[in-house]
């Protein structure tokens, strides 16, 4: 297929505030109908045709990013009970096997779930839920089958390999009780909300619902905590939780209040001893640390622990035995603080090697552990599995991700910048390149951004990125307003009625990186997920001169058509994050920056466009019409390419390799569009 995909238009008239509207692609919407899927496939050949010519370059891409994984390769174990709990890839194969070993890391080696046979006959096979009961006997662990993420859910003996339940369908958390044969878990509503939680008792042909959410705001989650002792249901919003706590020991026993939902107002438990630790926003913008006791954790019995700051974020509290650990974050970096459980205010700060970095803390199941296991790494340097001693403050690398293919860490150079937004703010951006980069405006460089949700875009490791540095290329994060990089007022003053500030940030940033002579638009692309899909498709309606590519992946491009639909899934939780468009400003506002909402006659940059056609959260159609409307509008020669993945949803393939094939060719995409030789 040489010419582009000419999608039919089919008038679809609706008012709203007394504005008719007409969406000509509306009728791509209808999944069910086989001329969206014929169009949705017709998309996808002209793609795989219009890159016809980089398909030597595509497997050449691919080649390189399969050499820097090590292919037969395990995670460190993590000690649970008596036993040691990991998983391991075998060459070759695309998916993990999770496997124990009882006592030591000498013993033989138990083979608990392949995933490599689950995904037998399936396009996507992604493990959820791994979760041992406390005596260690039975697992409970979920399946997602379509990338949807929506879980099967399963118990199996692990002393049989006997399974005992399922599959229950739609399923989303799980928590064992201390009986170990009692098991909550929570399950979706047709909104993909999770909305009810049901108590199974495992051989006693019981399942029964303890609890259904009915605002359409709110979800469920559902936790234990690391202590064991208790089991929560945090019941959330965007602005709002409220938490229900259950001892463990007590399967039975009804699921008790510790403060009621109280609008705008979120918190936090965790158990430590007879008390719980709350992490609150309670007159705190970026939070407080506080605590009750567990008799009675009402409101009226908090107390301060750690007093609200303005220049630090509290973004987790984990307590263990000896320690406390809070994940707090300050001046865009995160930190761990550690303090003995009866002296919060006694801290100490784990120190990091280097000035810009990130970490993410494992899973630390065990309570009586002196030991916090976390993930560290930056942008030249790969992921590290650090055991980090609480009381000594011994540094440990159990290991660090292996590049087989060779890698040199001192041939790459991490910057951090700021750019001045229009209001003054700065925006810091953090910047990698290959050594011998010339700041002349010539290197081909690589904007990422996100700015949604309170998620901060942290300056990772990514083995895949060197492709494109060993190319000459500069990447680049923007860390924008809308996440919480600065506290939670940077995420307060990019959403709502301030999300706008997201878009002329990265807009700020672009231009930040062209001023000092790291690029020129004619070397310039952006690319964003989602929400951040969403960030890139509106800036490209802002300044389309200013940029040469964009690659939305899964984004979120019809905020009106989206939102102004209450039964799609997650839209009424969505309200408080974007507007609800029944309110005149908010609508207003929504439909000023709307990406498909403001396709004009213009001249737009080169577009890769992916979408998953079992996608939950942004649903296959809305990158669809933002395809087939630019097509109709631009007045250019370049390409407009849209890659549907018509077995997966949001996160794109399950298997590594299937994966990696999805950003060799983004990353083909952009090499040919910016004329890298």
């Amino acid at each position: 297929m040489t010419t582009p995909p000419r999608a039919k238009t089919v008038p679809h008239v609706f008012e709203l505030h007394g504005r008719k509207f007409v969406d000509n692609y509306f009728w791509l919407q209808d999944k069910s109908d086989p001329e969206v899927i014929a169009y949705l496939e017709a998309e996808n050949a002209y793609s795989k045709a219009a890159l016809n010519h980089t398909e030597a370059l595509q497997e050449t891409l691919f080649q390189e990013m399969r050499g820097r994984i090590k292919e037969d390769d395990t995670s460190v174990p993590q000690k649970h009970g008596d036993y040691f709990y990991y998983s391991r890839m075998e060459a070759g194969k695309q998916y993990r096997v999770f496997c124990r070993k009882q006592g030591s890391l000498d013993a033989p080696e138990q083979v608990l779930v392949d995933e490599n046979k689950l995904a037998e006959g399936l396009e996507y096979c992604r493990v959820f839920a791994f979760e041992p009961s406390p005596d260690h006997r039975l697992l409970a662990y979920s399946v997602d089958t379509t990338g949807a993420r929506v879980f099967n859910l399963y118990v199996m003996d692990m002393q049989t390999g006997e399974q005992l339940v399922g599959p229950i369908l739609g399923t989303a958390e799980v928590a064992w009780m201390s009986d170990n044969k009692t098991l909550f878990y929570s399950v979706f509503d047709e909104s993909h909300r999770p909305y009810q939680l049901r108590r199974l008792v495992i051989g006693g042909d019981s399942d029964t619902l303890i609890y259904h959410e009915v605002d359409e705001a709110f979800y469920v989650e559902l936790r234990r905590t690391r202590s064991g002792a208790y089991v929560l249901m945090t019941l959330g919003s965007m602005t709002t939780t409220e938490v229900h706590y259950l001892a463990a020991d007590e399967p039975m026993g009804a699921f008790r209040i510790a403060h009621p939902r109280q609008h705008k107002m979120e918190y936090y438990l965790e158990h430590h001893g007879e008390r719980f630790l709350i992490r609150t926003n309670d007159e705190a913008e970026n939070f407080k640390l506080m605590e009750a006791p567990v008799s009675d954790p009402s409101k009226a019995n908090w107390r301060t622990l750690i007093p609200h700051r303005p220049d630090v974020l509290i973004e987790s509290v984990d307590a263990f035995r000896k320690h406390v650990v809070l994940r707090e974050r300050k001046g865009g970096l995160p930190q761990i603080r550690i303090a003995p459980p009866d002296a919060i205010s006694d801290a100490h700060f784990v120190t990091f090697p280097e000035p810009v970095y990130t970490f993410r803390l494992d899973t630390n199941p065990e309570f009586e552990s002196d030991t916090l296991r976390f993930i560290y790494s930056s942008l030249v340097t790969p992921e590290s599995t650090i055991d980090y001693g609480l009381s000594d403050g011994k540094w440990d690398v159990k290991k660090q991700q292996e590049i087989p293919s060779g890698y040199d860490a001192s041939q790459y150079i991490s910057e951090r910048l700021h750019a001045t937004a229009p209001d003054g703010t700065q925006v810091p951006i953090s910047l990698v390149y290959r050594k011998g980069l010339n700041r002349d405006g010539s290197a081909p460089t690589l904007l990422y951004g996100y700015g949604s949700y309170g998620y901060s875009m942290e300056a990772s490791f990514d083995s895949k990125r060197l492709s494109l540095l060993d190319r000459g290329f500069a990447f680049a994060i923007a860390h924008i307003r809308g996440g919480s990089e600065l506290g939670r007022a940077w995420y307060e003053q990019g959403r709502l009625m301030y999300k706008k500030n997201s878009f002329t940030d990265f807009i700020a940033s672009a231009e930040h990186l062209i001023r000092e002579k790291y690029t020129t638009s004619e070397k310039l692309a952006i690319m964003g997920a989602s929400a951040g899909g969403l960030l890139v498709t509106a800036v490209t309606i802002m300044r389309p001169e200013l940029f040469k590519a964009v690659v939305a992946q899964v984004p979120f491009a019809n905020v009106i058509s989206a939102m102004i639909d209450p039964n799609l899934p997650l839209v009424v939780i969505e309200y408080e994050q974007w507007g609800n468009p029944a309110d005149l400003q908010a609508f207003e506002y929504m439909l000023s920056y709307s990406p498909y909402d403001n396709i004009k006659a213009e001249a737009y940059p080169h577009m890769y466009v992916t979408a998953g056609l079992n996608d939950l959260q942004v649903l296959y159609w809305d990158p669809a019409k933002w395809v087939a409307k630019i097509r109709a509008h631009k007045t250019d020669d370049h390409h407009v390419l849209l890659v549907t993945n018509m077995g997966a949803g949001h996160g794109g393939a399950s298997g590594r390799f299937d994966y990696l094939h999805e950003y060799a060719k983004i990353y083909a995409f952009l090499i040919d569009a910016l004329g890298v030789g």
